[in-house]
């Protein structure tokens, strides 16, 4: 079995069990030549020597108490809200361009540029925010992110004013360092709180989140932010909407003080408690890296996710002025229109998350939503000037359901394929290619709209996400942990004495001599292990 990665999260665990049993009177009848040799947890496959009688070399890992606790719900409560807060604030400014135009008297991307800061911030900060994550652990990585969105949208509450332009845009850039700390998270908080049956389902849940977020950026900002002449009341309104977040953001950062947690004191699964055993020192962050990009599979999998949810970030980013352009005065409905697409999309999440989870068809489902995304994106490119506003909300729900669908799936998918690297870094450079293409897509689409027109605009987008949907094909589907959790599974022995716990055995080549007497003639080791070029033979 593969080694497991090291976080804050996977230290050694003092509460593993299996020790203790080789010291009991049982141990020492079995195994007399075990009983001098103290043996503790460690890392997978670890070579264990334990004398002639037992051969060459044996690895074993004791089976763990695990138990699943509902406060992990509340953690993915508290992670999803703080999530749903910062990406609100990303859409606040974009869905209303045109007023916020007016009031600040900039052009067209300024305001694009409010969104795209989300985007470039993101790339520098990543590696650092990794770094934390494996030194310090989620706990501080959340704490820290909440810190920064705080901070952020009580900086745009000072900056409700038509010469205060710089400070909005400061503002807007303190909440986008929020963002690098926030949506590399979810698959690693599954992994971290809960069991092998709900992880798809939990992640797609902490996606949902951030996705919330920007539903709301969607619908709230034209309802309270009106399209009036006087620059007094516009302020007002601005201000009014600033203070709300900086509220929200405010008690979410409180919140993630006095509640959140850092993990629960057994894992939730066996792969989570022989995590725990490895020391800190094993694990190298750089080394995790460099073993990623020699990933082939995983590295058309960047790519892949790049393209398609760059092209969301840029349907999102544009929406406004794809409805105006076509629509004039119809602000409210393009949030309508945007808030459409995203619950659609939320939906789609949900749906993906737990069909993965009950059929581990990882490739198969990416590359259908893929290409569906690809088929409402033509849908909604061919209709959008049709006018017929109704018409527009169906196609745009249609593209949300499967390319916001498409989120959980590329988190789940890569983790499969790097396994048993950190899910916080497979997420954490899939986001990086997200926000790379979002920023070329955003602005190239804007210049091709500025120039051409929507229709245009939109047809560059499908022919990326047609290369997207091609290069989707060509990922080998190996699922690492998929096959390294049936291998675990698999591999286990069973000591017929109740008094002796079950233990998991992973042998290279192992020779047992089972020395029985009368009173042991039935409880002989039965070992149970899978074929990965192993040999194995029980003498009596």
């Amino acid at each position: 079995m593969p080694q497991n990665n090291t976080l804050k999260g996977h230290r050694a665990n003092p509460e593993l069990g299996g020790e203790g049993w080789m010291w009991s009177k049982a141990g020492m009848d079995l195994a007399p030549s075990l009983a001098p040799q103290r043996w503790s947890p460690g890392p997978l496959d670890r070579a264990f020597s334990a004398g002639s009688r037992w051969g060459d070399r044996a690895k074993l890992i004791p089976k763990a108490d695990v138990r699943l606790y509902h406060r992990r719900w509340l953690m993915l409560f508290i992670f999803g809200a703080l999530s749903a807060s910062n990406g609100f604030a990303w859409l606040q400014y974009s869905i209303i361009s045109n007023i916020f135009m007016k009031f600040y008297n900039i052009d067209a991307l300024a305001i694009d540029w409010l969104s795209m800061i989300y985007l470039v911030t993101y790339l520098p900060l990543i590696l650092p925010v990794l770094w934390l994550l494996h030194s310090k652990g989620v706990r501080d990585v959340i704490l820290v992110g909440s810190a920064f969105n705080c901070i952020g949208a009580w900086i745009k509450v000072g900056s409700a004013s038509p010469s205060l332009f710089p400070l909005t845009f400061f503002g807007q850039f303190v909440t986008a360092v929020a963002s690098a700390y926030v949506l590399g998270i979810p698959s690693y908080l599954a992994s971290v709180w809960f069991s092998e049956e709900e992880l798809s389902t939990a992640c797609s849940i902490g996606v949902l989140g951030y996705q919330l977020g920007i539903a709301i950026g969607f619908l709230v900002p034209p309802v309270l932010v009106p399209n009036v002449d006087d620059m007094d009341e516009l302020a007002h309104h601005i201000r009014i909407m600033f203070y709300i977040t900086a509220g929200v953001a405010t008690f979410l950062f409180v919140l993630v003080v006095f509640v959140f947690q850092e993990r629960p004191k057994l894992p939730p699964t066996q792969s989570q408690a022989a995590a725990r055993s490895i020391p800190p020192e094993h694990y190298s962050y750089t080394a995790s890296i460099r073993r990623l990009l020699r990933n082939k599979p995983f590295i058309l999998l960047i790519v892949t996710y790049g393209l398609n949810v760059g092209c969301f970030y840029a349907v999102g980013t544009l929406l406004n002025r794809m409805i105006i352009f076509h629509y004039p005065g119809e602000e409210v409905n393009a949030g309508r229109i945007g808030l459409t697409l995203v619950i659609a999309g939320m939906v789609g999440s949900l749906i993906c998350g737990i069909w993965l989870d009950r059929t581990k068809t990882y490739k198969q489902t990416t590359l259908a939503v893929y290409l569906m995304s690809l088929v409402g994106m033509i849908v909604y490119a061919a209709t959008l000037s049709l006018g017929h506003l109704w018409v527009v909300f169906i196609t745009g729900g249609a593209l949300g359901f499967f390319m916001t669908g498409y989120l959980p799936l590329g988190f789940e998918y890569a983790v499969e394929l790097t396994y048993p690297e950190s899910e916080g870094t497979s997420s954490g450079l899939l986001n990086c290619s997200a926000q790379v293409f979002g920023i070329i897509f955003t602005i190239a689409q804007g210049k091709i709209i500025d120039q051409f027109g929507t229709l245009e605009g939109n047809i560059f987008l499908c022919v990326f996400l047609l290369i997207g949907t091609i290069l989707t094909g060509l990922i080998k589907s190996d699922l690492r942990r998929q096959n390294a959790n049936q291998q675990a599974k698999a591999a286990v022995s069973v000591f017929s004495n109740d008094q002796v716990p079950k233990v998991f055995l992973t042998v290279n080549s192992l020779t047992c001599r089972c020395k029985t007497n009368e009173k042991k003639e039935k409880h002989v080791l039965k070992i149970l292990t899978t074929a990965r070029g192993n040999s194995l033979s029980c003498l009596h």
